[in-house]
């Protein structure tokens, strides 16, 4: 083929072609020609022959992943094939006093969280291989929300595959302590993903309504109850909220002009206060498309710090500006995940016959259950044992709230407890 088409070249040169008479150029014209089709020959041999491996490269390749399956299949065991793997969300509720928050950490024993017992608890109930407790992208795990250390959930969706073996739920509950559980399971979409899926979450934070008190006040006085008329003052500032605004100045390394740090807000309220243990609490709902990490303790430290009288009601429009503004952070004990919401995806999914939609009106009982058993009773002892949120509110005069906020008083406000970002 090589040797062709160098001759070609040769027979065609304009040198050649003024240095023989026109007779013999005419000979060498038909024998150019003669080149020039045996080349096209020689290319079209070579593509019959190139079309024919590349038809016969997919029947190679069909064999071989047809005998990986048949070794797969072979490899399974009689339990595995009996239950197949599928795709589900499992609702989860749980205590996070003693735990470093939602996520695992692979490989650091030494800071347990909520999901390493809940991939035990997989392992030992049989749902999942051992070897997708180090791995746990092999069985498609994403939480929902990623809640930090000290931090509850009442509503907390994941979603994985497993093997959905007979009384799944009673199985895997026996492996996880009591502060622990979880409460459903529903089928989903293969491509279905937590945390992408989720349209709102839904937080609530749970506090003294000492916290409310005028800041010239008994701040330990346990008597303290809240007035009607300063339960309206708190929700009025806390409707300020609702809406489109740029929440740069309550999370940490995000500037005035992140496009990441503008946050939707639909819903944010205080409810009735109640007794529990000789002192009144309340709970504030909060619900927003997601939050950054300390947003929602931030929020509720600077309504605190209006209400109290340390700052004027302006501040709250002026944290949204671009200038640097203190706001305090409230402590992280209170801080309950609630509530995740699907919205699209039922809308899309829910009613096709073959899904369910996302919502747990049958677990609701057996959820307001578990908060009364484990979450409140938690919170309120430790409330009232440590006092946590008495010793933050020693700190509000230190702030200062007419003026851009400072490094130092940044830093100080920071420690590793805090609704985390979604």
């Amino acid at each position: 083929m090589l040797k062709i088409c160098q001759l070609v070249r040769v027979l065609s040169s304009e040198r050649l072609k003024s240095a023989v008479q026109p007779k013999g150029w005419c000979r060498i014209e038909r024998l150019r020609g003669l080149c020039v089709q045996a080349r096209k020959m020689s290319e079209e041999n070579q593509n019959h022959s190139n079309m024919t491996k590349l038809k016969r490269a997919p029947e190679s390749t069909e064999v071989e992943n047809a005998a990986k399956r048949l070794k797969t299949d072979e490899e399974k065991t009689d339990e595995e094939k009996r239950f197949p793997k599928r795709k589900v969300v499992l609702l989860m509720a749980y205590s996070g006093k003693g735990y470093y928050g939602m996520q695992r950490n692979p490989g650091n024993s030494q800071f347990k969280t909520i999901e390493d017992e809940l991939v035990t608890a997989l392992i030992k109930a049989g749902c999942i291989p051992e070897n997708h407790g180090d791995d746990m992208k092999k069985m498609s795990f994403q939480r929902c929300a990623r809640t930090d250390k000290g931090v509850s959930a009442a509503g907390q969706v994941v979603s994985l595959k497993l093997w959905l073996i007979e009384n799944i739920l009673e199985k895997i509950n026996t492996h996880l302590p009591s502060q622990i559980r979880v409460l459903g399971l529903k089928r989903v979409t293969g491509g279905f993903n937590s945390k992408n899926n989720c349209d709102a979450r839904t937080y609530s934070y749970m506090l003294p309504t000492i916290a409310f008190s005028p800041k010239d006040s008994d701040q330990e006085d346990t008597s303290f109850r809240l007035l009607p008329k300063t339960l309206q003052k708190v929700n009025r500032l806390f409707e300020l909220y609702k809406g489109t605004h740029n929440f740069h100045n309550f999370t940490s390394q995000k500037g005035p002009r992140d496009p990441s740090a503008k946050r939707y807000i639909t819903q944010m309220s205080c409810g009735e206060p109640f007794v529990r243990q000789g002192a009144e609490f309340a709970v504030i709902t909060v619900r927003g498309q997601s939050f950054m990490m300390h947003q929602i303790r931030k929020m509720i430290g600077l309504v605190i710090a209006v209400v109290k009288g340390y700052a004027q009601v302006e501040i709250i429009e002026r944290s949204w500006g671009e200038e640097k503004v203190d706001v305090p952070k409230a402590p992280g004990l209170g801080l309950v995940l609630e509530r995740v919401h699907f919205d699209r995806y039922n809308k899309r999914f829910g009613g096709d016959g073959l899904h369910e939609t996302l919502e747990w009106e049958q677990e609701e009982d057996t959820i307001t259950a578990f908060k009364e058993a484990h979450i409140y009773p938690s919170i309120v002892e430790t409330e009232c044992q440590e006092k946590s949120m008495i010793s933050w509110m020693s700190t509000l005069p230190i702030h200062d709230f007419t003026a851009t906020a400072t490094g130092k008083q940044e830093n100080k406000d920071e420690d590793d407890a805090g609704n985390a970002s979604d």
